[in-house]
C-alpha cells in the first residue's frame, strides 16, 4: 500500500469541508487555498479577460501574475492562489476586472 505525505509525517488533518464555485459544491482539504481547491476539483479557469473574455486561472501560483483573480464571497479581485479556503466560501467566476456592476 502506498504511503501518503500525511502518513509519513503522522499528520492528522481536520476533516474536509465544502465551498461552492458558481453554485457547484467543491470539497476542500484543510489548508488549501481557493486555487488549490479549484484545481483539485478539476476547475482550471475562474476568470475571463477584459479584452476578448478569454479564460484564465492560476498561472504562477505565488501571487505575482494576477491571472487567478476570483470573486470570493462577493469581493472581486482576490488572488485565489493566496486566499485560504474557508468553510462555506462562495467563489464565482470573475468577469473582466470584477467591477463591471459598478460601471468602472
Amino acid at each position: 500500500m502506498a504511503r501518503t505525505p500525511a502518513d509519513l509525517v503522522g499528520a492528522q488533518p481536520d476533516p474536509p469541508f465544502e465551498i461552492t464555485f458558481d453554485g457547484r459544491p467543491v470539497v476542500v482539504l484543510p489548508g488549501q487555498t481557493v486555487a488549490a481547491a479549484l484545481w483539485g476539483a478539476g476547475i482550471l479557469a475562474w476568470r475571463t479577460t477584459r479584452g476578448g473574455g478569454r479564460p484564465r486561472g492560476a498561472f504562477c501560483g505565488i501571487g505575482q501574475c494576477f491571472d487567478c483573480l476570483a470573486t470570493v464571497n462577493g469581493v472581486p479581485g482576490r488572488r485565489a492562489c493566496l486566499v485560504p479556503a474557508q468553510p462555506g466560501d462562495v467563489i464565482t467566476t470573475q468577469e473582466g476586472h470584477g467591477h463591471d456592476r459598478l460601471g468602472a
